[in-house]
């Protein structure tokens, strides 16, 4: 076994470049986007997350890419040359400074973009919207101008999938509105109706004597509780809304029917992304973990634990999901910083499957009915998804995700742990006793326990292999699995795969001793059953739980009637009756938190808090020699970003 590389020196010292099994990701130091000219430190405190949105115009020459990001009152949109060439600073293809408000999220419209125009939806902290395009720079409207609709912050902003004309925003009143870009807003606060009522949710339209918007209102949750982000699924068919209630809530956008939903283990869900082929669903949120849901089977089917403070953005990366045979060759084992290390070769989609696993019978077109004068949708997809049941390759899912404890996260997800039943009780272990081991890294009083023995729930860490997934009869010894340590010593810490190094522990790791609500076990092997969203309304985050149901599998009745009625049901098992994962890497990548990730085919990019866009190559696929640094060396915080960019060591 080889030892894991250590992160040395300061706090400021961060990641340039990483391995994983396909090979090595590098920061590209020239392709760096902010702000033009800035000098020093900017004090972000308080500021919208800076965002970032992607367009790619039909430009016969091939340089098509544009790139748009907020920071602080200020929006930009850049020509991105990605690892190609540098990033120019001084020439944006449009730039606004906003008075009195922050612009907090955007969209560009794919459906009716061309080579030299293309519809760019900005949403406000103060609640207004406004439609721009960037190229032309003729085009500009507002929409709730006077704030009659909603007075609070735009959270997420979406064109209808497929649509010409309709986008779908989200306020932190826990309100959803669809909105006609070619429709006024009336000159009076709106009137609703009733339209459709449901567990958890209704939905309004105007009472107008001409269509006006919104054309639609959706109240999700406990009124006042803030929809944190909403995501449509690959075939536009589904959408996903996370609010700080705790609720994953998956409807069918077209009937407006609540499918499935979920509850976070602790305070609220911050984040939401459909996998490639639209069968799952994956949620990050203030419990500081990944979970991910099955749309298919309407429950949780396993959590990801590797962050050290809430997840900012999930993102699946459709380029690095695997759909080939099952290979016995295949290292799943994660992430080492050896560079001398063989690379595995792997057969990845770049067109991944679109299919959507559908509630209903055979559909071959969506109607886009939410409106008049909406458009229909081709999909082509099988709605049972038998199409998939007959699929004999083992599918590997390559997800990202960033949080405010600045860290990268990569996980791999294997079908097999994805396709385990759900546990109800796994409170002892066929090797028990104190000198036991979690392979997921947790610790449980003065015991390790892995609970992947004796039952058909296995808690699989997803960087270590079956075979290392062993009993250590020596508690006083290090564990080393493929560059990952976990210390055995003391019975609080754990596998912090980050840096290989030792810290303390996480959140979930530190409420580990509290208890499930009130169920008593007296067997003392799990401690990590625990839920403080179940306590009855203890978060102040949590505060509007009690009237946001849910329909996995549990009779609809309200939260109010009983808070623990969702506790080891497929919408929140208990922290032992699913798989728990540990990232294939988990590197810090920044000084300010992360609040932005998207997978592009040739590179990754992501943003912090200080205005940085950042742009990491895949293997293989860096374009300027000048990023590629000449020996492992330390990068100093000042040679890259005025101050506040990326330095640190190159592992």
């Amino acid at each position: 076994m080889k030892m894991a590389v250590q992160d040395g020196g300061g706090k400021d010292e961060l990641k340039t470049q990483f391995i994983t099994r396909e090979g090595t990701y590098r920061l590209m130091t020239l392709s760096e986007y902010s702000r033009p000219n800035r000098v020093g430190y900017t004090n972000t405190q308080g500021s919208a997350a800076v965002r970032v949105s992607f367009v790619t115009l039909p430009d016969p020459s091939g340089n098509g890419d544009r790139i748009c990001f907020n920071f602080g009152r200020e929006l930009y949109v850049y020509v991105y040359k990605g690892v190609k060439k540098a990033a120019d600073l001084t020439k944006p293809v449009d730039k606004k400074m906003y008075k009195g408000t922050n612009p907090t999220c955007h969209d560009f419209n794919m459906v009716t973009m061309t080579p030299d125009s293309v519809s760019l939806v900005v949403g406000f902290s103060t609640g207004q919207i406004q439609l721009i395009d960037p190229i032309k720079k003729e085009l500009s409207k507002l929409y709730n101008e006077e704030r009659l609709i909603d007075k609070t912050k735009v959270t997420c902003i979406r064109w209808v999938p497929g649509s010409t004309n309709l986008f779908l925003v989200s306020h932190s009143s826990g309100q959803l509105y669809l909105y006609n870009e070619e429709l006024p807003c009336g000159t009076a606060p709106p009137h609703y109706q009733p339209f459709k009522q449901g567990d958890g949710f209704a939905i309004h339209t105007c009472k107008t004597k001409s269509t006006r918007n919104p054309l639609y209102r959706w109240v999700i949750g406990s009124e006042g509780c803030c929809i944190n982000e909403f995501a449509f699924s690959p075939c536009g068919v589904h959408l996903a809304i996370v609010s700080q209630d705790g609720f994953l809530r998956v409807f069918h956008y077209d009937t407006m029917e609540l499918l499935g939903s979920a509850r976070s283990y602790f305070g609220g869900f911050l984040c939401v992304c459909w996998s490639p082929d639209g069968r799952y669903v994956v949620v990050g949120g203030e419990d500081d973990l990944v979970t991910v849901w099955s749309f298919q089977e309407r429950r949780v089917v396993a959590r990801g634990q590797g962050h050290r403070s809430w997840v900012s953005v999930v993102a699946f990366d459709p380029y690095t999901t695997s759909y080939s045979e099952p290979d016995s060759t295949v290292d799943f084992s994660g992430g080492s910083d050896d560079e001398g290390q063989p690379q595995i070769q792997h057969n990845h989609s770049t067109n991944p499957l679109h299919n959507c696993a559908n509630a209903g019978g055979d559909r071959n077109s969506v109607s886009r009915n939410s409106a008049p004068g909406t458009v229909n949708q081709a999909s082509n997809r099988n709605s049972s998804g038998s199409e998939f049941n007959r699929m004999t390759a083992a599918t590997c899912y390559r997800l990202g995700s960033v949080g405010q404890d600045t860290q990268l996260c990569l996980w791999d997800i294997t079908e097999d742990v994805l396709k385990q039943p759900m546990c109800t009780k796994l409170r002892t272990s066929g090797i028990g006793g104190s000198g036991s081991f979690s392979v997921n890294g947790s610790a449980a009083g003065n015991a390790y326990h892995m609970n992947s023995t004796g039952s058909g729930c296995t808690s699989r860490c997803n960087n270590v292999p079956a075979f290392l997934q062993t009993n250590v009869p020596n508690k006083d010894k290090d564990f080393v699995a493929d560059g990952n340590v976990t210390n055995l010593h003391g019975s609080n810490l754990h596998n912090n795969s980050s840096s290989g190094s030792i810290t303390g522990p996480s959140l979930t790791q530190r409420l580990a001793g509290l208890g499930f609500g009130d169920r008593k076990d007296g067997s003392g092997t799990h401690k990590r059953n625990f839920s403080l969203a179940s306590r009855g309304g203890n978060v102040p985050s949590d505060k509007n739980n009690s009237s946001a149901p849910c329909r996995s599998g549990v009779a609809a009745r309200s939260s109010s009637d009983d808070p623990m009625r969702l506790i080891g049901t497929g919408a929140c098992p208990r922290f032992d009756e699913c798989p728990v994962l540990e990232p294939l890497i988990c590197k810090k990548i920044a000084h300010e938190r992360l609040t932005a990730l998207v997978f592009r085919e040739d590179c990754f990019v992501t943003a912090c808090q200080d205005g940085y866009v950042y742009t990491w190559a895949r293997p293989g696929k860096m374009g300027l020699a000048s990023h590629i640094p000449s020996s492992p060396t330390t990068v100093t915080a000042a040679a890259v970003g005025s101050g506040v960019g990326p330095g640190g060591t190159v592992v």
